[in-house]
């Protein structure tokens, strides 16, 4: 649990892109793709588990 407080206090830092290639850029937003799926599938897990437990409680 404080990982998690850790790391939202912690700035994000910004990649350098200029360096890329636009085959590394391509994959870059193929992973960042990637990473939102995998996000948007964990909030939803998370509310599924939330409307449940207040099931519970009503």
């Amino acid at each position: 649990m404080f990982d998690d407080e850790d790391a939202r206090k912690k700035p994000k830092s910004v990649k350098d892109l200029e360096p890329l290639s636009l085959d590394e850029l391509t994959q870059y937003i193929e992973d960042l793709e990637e990473e939102i799926v995998r996000t948007k599938a964990e909030i939803e897990r998370k509310k599924a588990h939330m409307e449940a437990a207040s099931s519970v409680f009503k």
